[in-house]
This record gives C-alpha cells, sequence and structure tokens, in this order.
C-alpha cells in the first residue's frame, strides 16, 4: 500500500533544513563561544531544537499512520518535514514555540490530520498516537545522553546549560503530551479501548484538553509546583540538575535576566 507514495511526498522539505541549519549554526556558536551575544545564540538554538523536535513529532504520528493503512498521508505533505504543511500550524509549532519563551515550558500542539476510517485494529490506532510523545522521550535521551553518560569533560558550560534546558522542554512535551486528556496524545491512545458511548460523551470536550491543562499549570501554583517537582525529579535520574536547566532558561531568556550570563560563564 505504502507503493502509492512519490517520492516527492517524501523528501525532506527546504523549510526543515533551513530550520535544522540554523540549529546547527546557532548550537556551533553556543559551542564555541563565537556569537557576540550568548542569549541569542543558545536562544536559537533551543528554540531550533523545539521546532525540530516538533517536526518530528508530527512525523512520527504520520509515518506510523502511513504504515498502519492511511496512504492519504504523503499527499498531504506531512512526510516532508514541513511544519508549514500541518493542518494546524499554529497549534503544532507557533503556540508551543510562544509558549516555550513565554514560560519555559514543552507544551504539546496539535496534531496531523490522520483519516482513522482508513486504519483497522485498536492497538494501530494507539501506537499512532503514542508515536509523536515517544518522539520527545527519544529527543530527550538523546540531549541528556552526555550527562547519564558522564561524558561532559569538555563540553563548555553555556553548551550544557542549554542540552538541560532542551531536555526539560522534552520531559515535560512528553509528559503532557501522554496525559489522558481529550485533544491530547494520551487521550489518544486510550480512547480505541473505550465504549463507542464513552467517546461520543468526551468528545465535545477535546478542542478544550489543552486549555484546561494551561490553566491547571499556569494559574494554580501547586499544580505548577507538584508537576514541576517530577519533571526534575526525572531530570535527575538522567543526570540533568536543577542548576543545568534553570541556568539554560535563564540564558535562553536572555531579555529578561542577566543571571544566565553567570550561568553561562560558570564552571
Amino acid at each position: 500500500m505504502t507503493t502509492a507514495i512519490r517520492k516527492s511526498d517524501r523528501r525532506v522539505s527546504p523549510v526543515f533544513l533551513g530550520i535544522a541549519a540554523v540549529t546547527a549554526v546557532s548550537g556551533w556558536a553556543v559551542w564555541t563561544d563565537y556569537a557576540a551575544s550568548l542569549g541569542v545564540a543558545v536562544f536559537l538554538f533551543v528554540t531550533g531544537c523545539w521546532i525540530v523536535s516538533l517536526c518530528l513529532h508530527e512525523y512520527a504520528h504520520a509515518r506510523t499512520a502511513l504504515h498502519s493503512g492511511d496512504i492519504t498521508i504523503g499527499a498531504k505533505g506531512y512526510l516532508t518535514l514541513n511544519p508549514l504543511k500541518y493542518t494546524h500550524a499554529l497549534l503544532s509549532i507557533v503556540l508551543p514555540v510562544i509558549f516555550v519563551i513565554m514560560g519555559g515550558i514543552g507544551l504539546p500542539g496539535g496534531a496531523v490530520f490522520i483519516e482513522r476510517g482508513r486504519i483497522q485494529g485498536r492497538w494501530k490506532h494507539s501506537l499512532i498516537s503514542a508515536a509523536g510523545p515517544l518522539t520527545n522521550v527519544l529527543f530527550a535521551l538523546v540531549c541528556t545522553a552526555p550527562f547519564w553518560l558522564h561524558a561532559l569533560d569538555g563540553v563548555p558550560p553555556a553548551f550544557r546549560y542549554a542540552l538541560g534546558f532542551i531536555a526539560l522542554l522534552q520531559v515535560t512535551a512528553a509528559i503532557l503530551n501522554f496525559l489522558p486528556v481529550p485533544g491530547l496524545d494520551g487521550y489518544g491512545v486510550v480512547e480505541p479501548w473505550l465504549s463507542y458511548k464513552v467517546r461520543r460523551q468526551v468528545e465535545p470536550f477535546a478542542p478544550y484538553g489543552l486549555l484546561v491543562v494551561f490553566v491547571l499549570l499556569f494559574f494554580i501554583p501547586e499544580v505548577n509546583a507538584a508537576f514541576f517537582d517530577a519533571i526534575h525529579a526525572i531530570l535527575r535520574g538522567l543526570g540533568v540538575s536543577e542548576l543545568d536547566s534553570y541556568c539554560g532558561r535563564n540564558i535562553f531568556s536572555f531579555w529578561m535576566s542577566r543571571d544566565g550570563f553567570v550561568c553561562g560563564a560558570a564552571g
């Protein structure tokens, strides 16, 4: 069935390649301390990594759907990693980036449009939903590898802190996406196993799931504190200290505080 996909449907988009190039160049600038402004370099590096991870998140959904039976995925441009091809580019890319800039949290975005009627089997539907946040898990493991492998010798402090902040974003995105809240991937994992009646009752609330999560995290201090306590506990298990992610966020938010530059200069 996948033979219907044309080569052009899976050719990596120049838009994605451009984002990846900016990410690589800014990462090099952070590593070498070549940039005139460390904060700007870290901002571009972290934001670029975050957008790349969002593209891979949506690609994972699409690729899994393709192999599960939805051969319309290719024609929609989802296999090109082009963020402009998503059905909700605002929800999938723009808003998550804004949330990172405003609050330093990896809120999940919208999903690609998948024709579920073409897919048979509850396990396939669950796997399609799980594929996206599993990509965030993999991204977090890659970013934290120098920490849990104890391979930080020679890594510049600013680059280390940037990786710590990127890891925080990926862990928050993975956990939030796996919440069984209507409209999020976690609910998509369990939805195929629910009765038709329950699914019909929950369906009207799906558009508001992300909004509810946003309100709980940003306006209820107890929820925010408990959530980030859990996040930092996971990061500590991966070798990333709160200082790493804190300093990374401060350098990233260079327009708000000068503390990040003290962190960046620390050894």
